[in-house]
Formats: C-alpha cells, sequence, structure tokens
C-alpha cells in the first residue's frame, strides 16, 4: 500500500499537528519519501498555514503539499469538527498529484477554492473538475488554499491525479415535492409564478402539512430545482437538474427569491432536504459509481456540504459511514465545504447541499 492517511487533533493549532498526520500516513503507506501529500486543516490553521505545510513538507520529504482549510474534516478514520485537526494523504509509487498545464475536456481534475476565487470562466475551462470550496463555519472566513507548499495567492488549486483511473460522482440528496412546472413570470432572482400561479402558494401546497406555517417556513431545508435540458418529465428520475437554495419567501406578492437568476419557460420543481433522501440518493451513488469503475478502488476523495455533515445527520455523518461500510480500508480523505465542484448534466458546476465523491484506482 503506498497510498495512505493519518489524522491527528489537538487543543492547540501546532504546525507539528499537520506533520502528525503526515507520519501517520507514511508509516501506514511504508513510505519513507512521499510524492505528494494531500493535507486539509481545519480553521484555526487558516490565517497563516505556512509553518504547518513546512512541517508536513519535512515530515514527508515532499514539496508538493497541496489542500486547504475547512470548517472540518475526515479520513476513513474519524471526522472532526470544532477542534483542530489536521489530516493526510500520502501518495507514493506511480500515483500522484500532478500539475496539469493544458487541461484536455475529459482530463478529471481535484480542484478546491476559496469562496472569493470562484469565478464562471474558470469553472467552464476543459477539464471536468471535483472537489470543495474552502471555508469556516460562518462562510465569512479566512480561507486558504495552498499548492506546492505554498498558500495559492489565487486562491485556487488544480491537479490532476497521475497514475489513476477515476469515477467522480454526484448526491445532491434531496426529495422531490413535485413534478416540474414551468416559470411562467419571473424578474432576476424572484420568482413570480409558476404553472401561472404565484409561487409561493406553489410552494406552501407542496409542504408536509407541519411545515405549511408561511411565518416559519424551514427555508435552510428548501430548494428550488431547475431543470436541464431533455424530457421534464424524466428530469428528477434521471437527475437531470440543479438546485437553487432559496432566500427568502415574499408574503406581500407571493413571490420567492432564489439564489440564482431565472428564465421564463424554464422548468422546475420544489425539493427538501431530508437525512433519508440524502442517505438514499448517497447509496445510488455508490451504487453507479462502483459499477463503473468495475473493481475495488483503492483510494476516494469525498466533498460534502458543511450542511450535510453530521449535524445534518444527526451527530453521525451518513455519507462517510455509507462509503466506508461499501469500501472497508480503502485510504479516503475530505473535508466539509462551502460548496461542492463537481461534474453534472454534462458541465461543470457549483454545488450547494451535494456530497462529490471520487474513486480511483492504479492504473
Amino acid at each position: 500500500m503506498t497510498i495512505a492517511t493519518g489524522l491527528a487533533t489537538a487543543h492547540i493549532a501546532e504546525p507539528q499537528l499537520a506533520a502528525k498526520a503526515v507520519q501517520a500516513a507514511m508509516e501506514k503507506a511504508g513510505l519513507t519519501i512521499a510524492s505528494s501529500v494531500l493535507l486539509f486543516l481545519t480553521p484555526e490553521f487558516a490565517r497563516d498555514p505556512q509553518p504547518a505545510l513546512l512541517a508536513a513538507s519535512r515530515a514527508s520529504s515532499c514539496a508538493r503539499i497541496i489542500g486547504c482549510s475547512a470548517a472540518g474534516i475526515f479520513t476513513e478514520q474519524d471526522w472532526v469538527l470544532d477542534t483542530p485537526a489536521a489530516a493526510a494523504m500520502v501518495f507514493g509509487g506511480d500515483v500522484s498529484l500532478a500539475p496539469e498545464m493544458n487541461p484536455q475536456a475529459d482530463n478529471l481534475l481535484l480542484s478546491l477554492a476559496a469562496p472569493n476565487a470562484l469565478n464562471s470562466a474558470w469553472i467552464s475551462e476543459p477539464g471536468r473538475r471535483f472537489g470543495g470550496i474552502s471555508g469556516d463555519a460562518t462562510g465569512q472566513g479566512p480561507f486558504k488554499v495552498w499548492c506546492g507548499a505554498r498558500v495559492a495567492a489565487s486562491g485556487r488549486c488544480e491537479t490532476r491525479l497521475a497514475g489513476a483511473r477515476g469515477v467522480v460522482g454526484v448526491s445532491q440528496g434531496i426529495r422531490a415535492l413535485n413534478e416540474p412546472l414551468e416559470i411562467t413570470r419571473a424578474s432576476g432572482y424572484d420568482l413570480v409564478t409558476l404553472g401561472r400561479q404565484p409561487a409561493l402558494n406553489v410552494l406552501a401546497r407542496e409542504l408536509p402539512l407541519d411545515l405549511r406555517a408561511l411565518d416559519n417556513l424551514p427555508l435552510h431545508l428548501l430548494m428550488a430545482g431547475i431543470v436541464d435540458g431533455g424530457d421534464p418529465a424524466t428530469a428528477i428520475g434521471q437527475g437531470r437538474f440543479r438546485l437553487a437554495p432559496i432566500i427568502s419567501a415574499n408574503s406581500e406578492d407571493r413571490s420567492v427569491t432564489l439564489s440564482t437568476r431565472l428564465t421564463p419557460g424554464e422548468r422546475m420543481f420544489w425539493a427538501i432536504r431530508q437525512p433519508l433522501s440524502a442517505e438514499r440518493d448517497m447509496r445510488l451513488t455508490l451504487d453507479k459509481l462502483e459499477q463503473e469503475i468495475g473493481e475495488m478502488p483503492d483510494f476516494g476523495l469525498l466533498f460534502p456540504c458543511m450542511g450535510r455533515g453530521p449535524y445534518f445527520y444527526g451527530g453521525v455523518d451518513r455519507d462517510l459511514d455509507l462509503v466506508r461500510r461499501r469500501f472497508p480500508g480503502m485510504p479516503l480523505i475530505g473535508f466539509y465545504g462551502n460548496g461542492e465542484i463537481g461534474p453534472l448534466n454534462g458541465a461543470n458546476q457549483i454545488l450547494q447541499y451535494a456530497a462529490v465523491l471520487g474513486l480511483f484506482r492504479r492504473v
């Protein structure tokens, strides 16, 4: 085994915590020199991660240290929130994190970014991007991304996984409340009418009875699903939709404000985030990826939203547990992000409340 993970926690965020995680991974992998290291650190390191990166570089005898700060981190060993921690995956042998100067459309690229470094032009560049967005529990920062054992001035880093072939899946984890309807009137981010009826009325009608009080709608659990091409009748079952969080429900004009601009004529549906629905969708994603990769993967990378971690599942990270049970002993690393990056419906997408999973096998 030349790929392994290490996880270290402490009461104080000291640089040696990163070295401890790397050293644990190096011992499990049987390495004295790593070709590259994937390193995730909790927000306590975000203001000045450079000493921790240097410590990780020394522990691995490697300068190819890639990663970011995040609200929470994990390996197949455990997850950590609300305490200083470091998670590392070390690579040796023929597998490494390698720069890609001229990505092609079918190249799979691990992509990490700070919120202030995101833009549609980068996401739309050639390559199938997957990964997560750095952040903390507040979503305000500070945020840091590093590449080559140094903080990335651009706030972004992307790399290919040389010597490995991979498959990537996206679990959006929602329960649709109604069939797609036509957006009949919209103004910017405001959805005015859906199926020629006031948007808020349609939403309230489709909600479970105990959630219909308009003065107390659980907006953090509600989403709009906007259909991407094809037959709207099969869009939900085929996953051909993108999700948009609800910003506000406007009782005066019965409109609903979303996080994305809307176009009349598009089709959309209302959806709710529920633990059982998310768990079921993650099982389906695992089924699909297991079939695509065709054999036991050598390692995995998982990027769930911080709104879909242990707190969402009542203190247990069901997404992480499902992956561990499906592939026992497989090295796995990831972090809870401020958003996720993944290929969906033929294009790279910035996602919310999703989980993006990549499974890899040596070539």
